[in-house]
């Protein structure tokens, strides 16, 4: 492989955007990590329960709000 190759503009693309997608599934491993301890009582049958899929619903919400809030706080320290 030549060695300039390393710094094209077309792999730094893509390498930003792996990154991206590996942060993204890193959020979303969490969010289901602690919404579901949280929110999921005993072992679910073939679906959730009225209350389980509410909670999971606004815990999903207020994880990904308070995501956005420290992306911005983090992004203006820079």
């Amino acid at each position: 492989m030549d060695p300039s190759a390393l710094n094209s503009p077309e792999l730094q693309q893509f390498l930003s955007q792996e990154k991206e997608r590996a942060m993204l599934n890193e959020v979303v491993a969490k969010l289901t990590s602690s919404c579901w301890d949280k929110c999921v009582t005993g072992t679910p049958g073939s679906k959730f329960s009225s209350s389980e899929s509410s909670c999971l619903s606004h815990c999903a919400q207020r994880y990904m709000e308070m995501s956005a809030i420290i992306m911005k706080r983090f992004q203006g320290m820079h």
